[in-house]
C-alpha cells in the first residue's frame, strides 16, 4: 500500500511540474508593447534556477549563483499601491529577500512597479476575474512591463541550491531535525562528497541554526546516542529546546533526544493525573518525567547513561520539579526489581494510578520479564495494579499483533484481549514505532517463579540513587 501511495504521489507531482512548465512556456513567448509596435520577447528559460556551472561544486561559492532574469511587472500609482498589492497577493513574486515593489526607473516617483510571478502571470489574461476587476476599480492598466531582476544566492531556496549542485538524477535532501541551535541530518552516501556545502546551505537558509551535524553511525543500544560530525558552524553541542511548554538542556552528542516524539510525550503525560505515581524506566533527559512531575505526579526516573542521568537532574532543577522527581542511574531491569519493587506494595493499596513508562523501543519489550514474580505474596483483594506503556519497533506486516505477541512472550502471559496498541511513527521504510499499553496481570506480578533473561543493557560500574542535586 505504501509503495502504491508513493507511486501515486510521484505521478501527481510529475503532472504538476508539467503544468507549471506549460504556464512558464506561455510566458516565455509572451507579446509586449514597445514604442507603438509589438515585439516578440524570449525570456530566460532557467527563470528560477541557478546557473548550470555550479553543478558539482563542493566548496560553496555564493557569487556563482548570481544571475539576472526577466519578470513581468505592473505599473501602479503610489496612491493605490497597498490596495493593489493586497489584491494581487497570489500573483506577486515570492522569493526570499526579493521586494515585490520596486522603483519604476522610466516614470516619475508617483509610480511603482509590482513584480509578478511568471509561473502565474504570463499575459493580461492570466489574472483571475477578481484580480482583473480590482485593477479596473483602482484604474491600473493590465499591460505587463518587463523588469530585469538580479537574483543572488540569498534569493534562492535550499532545495534550489542543492538541486543545482548535486549530480543530476540523485536524491536531494534538505530535511533535518532541529534540536535548539543544531540541525541534525542523516546524509546518504552519494551526498557525502558535498556534506560541508550542504551543511553551510542549511545554516545559511535557516535562521537560528548555528551548527549542522551529520550522524555517522547507528544509535548505540546501550546509551542511545550516536557519533556525529560537524558539517558547518560552531561545535557547541549543548542544546536548549522547548517542548510542550517545558525547557530542556543537554549535550546532544552524548544523550538521546528525538524532536519527533513531542506529540507522543504529550499524549502519555496527559494520561497522568495529579497524585499519580510514574516510574520512568528509560527516562533519558526527562521528556516524560519532567512534564509528569509538573502535572502533579510523583516521579521515579531512571537512565543507565550517566550523561542522561546528569542532564535529567539538571532539567528537573531547571523546571523547578526536583522535589517531585527521584532519579536513578541503573540498568532498567535493576530499576524495576529495585526501586519500583520497593515502592509498589504501598502503591497497590492506594487509589491513585501507577504508570510505568518504558521508552527504549529497540529493547524495552525484552525487559517486561522483570515483572514476573516481582511481588511474592498475592493480597486477598483486587489491587491498584500498575499500567505499563512499553515501546517497541516492528518490521512485521502486522506491527500491532507483532508487539503484542512479543510483549506476551516476555511477560509469560497472553495480552491479546487485555491491551491496546498505539502507532507512534514510521521510523524507516517498513519499520514502525509502536506503544503497547496494558495493566500488569496479577498472575504475572505475583507468580511464584520469576524468569529473568540477560539484557543487552549493561549495569553501570557505580549505580547511584539520589534526589536531583545541582548540575556540576
Amino acid at each position: 500500500m505504501l509503495r502504491f501511495l508513493s507511486r501515486t504521489f510521484a505521478s501527481v507531482q510529475t503532472q504538476r511540474k508539467l503544468d507549471s512548465a506549460a504556464v512558464l512556456q506561455s510566458f516565455l513567448l509572451s507579446d509586449s508593447v514597445s514604442s507603438g509596435s509589438i515585439k516578440r520577447t524570449v525570456m530566460e528559460p532557467k527563470l528560477y534556477r541557478p546557473p548550470p556551472e555550479v553543478r558539482g561544486m563542493t566548496s560553496l561559492d555564493k557569487d556563482a549563483f548570481t544571475q539576472t532574469i526577466t519578470v513581468p511587472a505592473l505599473q501602479v500609482p503610489t496612491g493605490v499601491l497597498n490596495k493593489v498589492v493586497k489584491s494581487l497577493k497570489k500573483s506577486t513574486i515570492q522569493r526570499p529577500g526579493v521586494h515585490r515593489v520596486v522603483q519604476d526607473k522610466e516614470e516619475s516617483s508617483s509610480f511603482r512597479l509590482v513584480l509578478l510571478d511568471p509561473h502565474r502571470v504570463s499575459s493580461a489574461g492570466s489574472f483571475s476575474e477578481a484580480e482583473a476587476e480590482a485593477l479596473r476599480s483602482f484604474g491600473v492598466s493590465e499591460e505587463l512591463k518587463q523588469y530585469e531582476l538580479k537574483l543572488t544566492y540569498d534569493n534562492l531556496k535550499t532545495e534550489e541550491v542543492l538541486e543545482a549542485v548535486l549530480p543530476q538524477g540523485q536524491d536531494v535532501t534538505s530535511a533535518f531535525s532541529r534540536v535548539g541551535h543544531i540541525a541534525h541530518m542523516n546524509l546518504r552516501d552519494h551526498q557525502l562528497p558535498y556534506k560541508n556545502l550542504i551543511g553551510q546551505v542549511i545554516m545559511d537558509k535557516n535562521p537560528g541554526v548555528t551548527c549542522v551535524v551529520n550522524k555517522t553511525n547507528m544509535i548505540d543500544s546501550t546509551y542511545r546516542n550516536f557519533k556525529m560530525e560537524v558539517l558547518a558552524g560552531e561545535e557547541n553541542m549543548v542544546a536548549k529546546v522547548k517542548e510542550n511548554g517545558v525547557t530542556y538542556e543537554f549535550d546532544f552528542s552524548r544523550v538521546y533526544w528525538n524532536s519527533r516524539l513531542s506529540t507522543e510525550h504529550q499524549r502519555v503525560v496527559q494520561l497522568v493525573k495529579r497524585g499519580d505515581t510514574v516510574f520512568d524506566v528509560f527516562a533519558g533527559v526527562g521528556p516524560f518525567a519532567v512534564p509528569a512531575a509538573r502535572a502533579g505526579a510523583k516521579v521515579l526516573a531512571n537512565d543507565l547513561n550517566p550523561e542522561s542521568h546528569r542532564w535529567l537532574q539538571h532539567n528537573c532543577k531547571l523546571n523547578k520539579v526536583e522535589s517531585k522527581v527521584q532519579t536513578f542511574n541503573l540498568d532498567g531491569r535493576d530499576f524495576i526489581r529495585g526501586p519500583l519493587k520497593q515502592e509498589l506494595p504501598a502503591l497497590l493499596k492506594g487509589e491513585s494510578a501507577v504508570h510505568v513508562v518504558m521508552n527504549l523501543p529497540a529493547l524495552a519489550l525484552e525487559f517486561l520479564d522483570a515483572f514476573r514474580g516481582l511481588l511474592q505474596l498475592e493480597p486477598p483483594c483486587e489491587q491498584n495494579l500498575p499500567t505499563v506503556h512499553c515501546y517497541g519497533f516492528s518490521k512485521d506486516d502486522n506491527p500491532e499483533a507483532d508487539v503484542v505477541e512479543r510483549a506476551s512472550r516476555s511477560l509469560g502471559f497472553p495480552l491479546e484481549d487485555t491491551c491496546s496498541v498505539h502507532f507512534v511513527r514510521n521510523v524507516a521504510p517498513n519499520k514502525d514505532m509502536m506503544c503497547v499499553r496494558f495493566t500488569v496481570p496479577k498472575e504475572v506480578l505475583f507468580c511464584s517463579e520469576a524468569k529473568t533473561e540477560p539484557s543487552e543493557e549493561p549495569a553501570p560500574k557505580r549505580p547511584k540513587c539520589e534526589d536531583s542535586p545541582n548540575l556540576t
